[in-house]
């Protein structure tokens, strides 16, 4: 008398009941009425009542309220978990004590939240993705759903034309494509017409400028204040004018020397000590140079997959049965032809994304696989680097069985994440990049690498400033006792007449009493 169509593995009280089950009720006296309720609350059925009543039809409508009442109480109390499949990748899914946690598993604790749904995950058992072998049966996440075993697949599953005939696919929560992860002693970048600057930073490169036109002029002022430098205003020509000072410290910089040198205390102060702090950095800039020239001699350079393609010397793979091989083996470009045919031939396959990153960290071997996991790996291990070439861009999706209902409430949720911000900061969170590269200060020696070089200078400068105004005043005090005059006024009027930039004519009498 009773059928039963079988139910969808979906039919839960989260999507309202919408996967309802087809009961066939055939009505023949008025003992069907209760038999109708029996079978009703003792089969659990969820919703939607298809009867067929024959010669009872005045009961007809009182039966069919009586059972949709019934089955609308049971699906509110009936609300199960949704099972969720899952596999271990860093940082999509990883193991916290008994707990799980990750990307993945905070975007479903979100989804959860937004739909209002309860799951519970756990692990595929045969630590697959889910590929179509030759019968046309699919193993891995993407075989749990198709089997039923699962409700939702929430991995980083790539969105495939395969795996869309067999399953359902919400929108890509995430955008990703293929690229190649190697060392990064094995990549070589071309050298550009300024990388002779690369040894110091800006900020350096603009400290030294300053230090160097500040030594120049303190050149020039201690030449004309020093009277053992310029002993006779009026009638001497003073060497050390600012364009001779600028050359001079060139010289003292470049190693190479420019005369006249000079011949106070107070010049001498402060040549020592610029000769010093030019010695200082022409030793860091040329270390720094030849370690940044070392490191960029590598035996192969691979930009892209072209370059892959066209050596032999470095061997190179991706995952087994992953969409990145299907992306090769498909293709009809020559150069990725090539790379399929050649990890084919080597059986140069990885079991795992650790294994890839692991291998290509030991060298002389390049991982081919999403730029996404490979940017990771990138923030967790200085010694590699991604290639900038990106092929292949695809999604990342959440994975229903074929023909639910609840890939369009998954996928318009997923949107309202993406539009809130809710994914780019789960990106960041998960993201996060802990590597210092060893190499930053080498590579690239900033201002305060120097400061205390810089320090040594300025004190030497002072000095020498100071040392030449002490040697003017105790000439003009010996000149004040001889001429009968103030100390203040002969040296107000000698820094005047040194310090002036003009030359005035000789005055004899003043010449001869100097003389005399």
């Amino acid at each position: 008398m009773f059928e039963k169509l079988s139910p969808p593995p979906e039919s839960h009280w989260l999507f309202s009941c919408l996967q309802w089950e087809p009961l066939f009720i055939f009505v023949n006296h008025t003992a069907d009425l209760l038999l109708v309720s029996a079978v009703a609350v003792q089969w659990n059925f969820t919703a939607d009542i298809m009867v067929t009543i024959s010669n009872m039809r005045e009961f007809a409508g009182f039966s069919i309220r009586l059972v949709l009442l019934l089955g609308t109480g049971i699906c509110i109390a009936e609300r199960q978990e949704l099972i969720v499949t899952t596999i271990k990748q860093d940082p999509y899914t990883m193991s916290k004590g008994s707990q799980l946690e990750g990307y993945c598993m905070d975007l479903l604790s979100e989804l959860a939240k937004k739909l209002g749904f309860k799951y519970k995950v756990h692990l595929v058992k045969d630590g697959a993705y889910g590929r179509q072998d030759e019968s046309g049966n699919w193993n891995g996440m993407i075989g749990e759903v198709v089997r039923g075993e699962a409700d939702l697949a929430v991995a980083p599953l790539t969105l495939t034309a395969a795996r869309e005939k067999a399953v359902g696919m919400t929108k890509p929560y995430m955008q990703t494509g293929i690229s190649i992860l190697l060392r990064k002693d094995i990549v070589s970048e071309e050298a550009g017409f300024f990388d002779f600057l690369s040894p110091f930073s800006g900020e350096t490169w603009f400290g030294i400028l300053i230090a160097y036109f500040v030594t120049a002029v303190c050149i020039c002022i201690v030449g004309r204040l020093s009277p053992c430098e310029w002993s006779q205003p009026e009638t001497e020509q003073n060497r050390f004018t600012l364009l001779h000072s600028l050359w001079y410290a060139a010289g003292a910089l470049s190693l190479q020397g420019a005369g006249p040198h000079p011949k106070a205390v107070s010049g001498r102060v402060i040549c020592c000590t610029w000769w010093l702090f030019a010695v200082v950095v022409l030793a860091c800039y040329f270390s720094s140079l030849s370690s940044s020239q070392g490191s960029d001699s590598a035996p192969l350079a691979i930009k892209g997959f072209d370059d892959l393609a066209n050596q032999e010397v470095m061997e190179y793979g991706t995952l087994a049965g992953s969409s990145t091989l299907a992306f090769f083996k498909n293709s009809n470009n020559p150069s990725y032809r090539r790379i399929y045919e050649h990890m084919e031939r080597r059986k140069s396959f990885v079991s795992s994304m650790d294994e890839g990153v692991q291998r290509a960290k030991e060298g002389n071997f390049a991982f081919i696989g999403e730029s996404v996991s490979l940017d990771l790996a990138v923030a967790r291990h200085c010694e590699l680097v991604r290639a900038h070439e990106v092929i292949g861009m695809r999604g990342y999706s959440i994975v229903t069985p074929l023909g639910s209902s609840m890939l369009k409430n998954l996928s318009v949720a997923i949107l309202q994440l993406n539009e809130a911000g809710e994914l780019s900061y789960l990106r960041t969170k998960w993201w996060a990049s802990s590597c210092v590269p060893e190499g930053a200060k080498a590579s690239s020696l900033r201002g305060h690498g120097m400061k205390g070089m810089f320090l040594v200078l300025a004190i030497g400068l002072g000095i020498g400033v100071l040392i030449s105004l002490f040697e003017l005043t105790s000439k003009s005090r010996s000149t004040a006792g001889e001429q009968k005059k103030s100390c203040c006024t002969v040296l107000t009027q000698e820094l005047s007449q040194r310090l002036r930039m003009s030359h005035t004519k000789n005055d004899p009498e003043t010449s001869d009493k100097n003389k005399a």
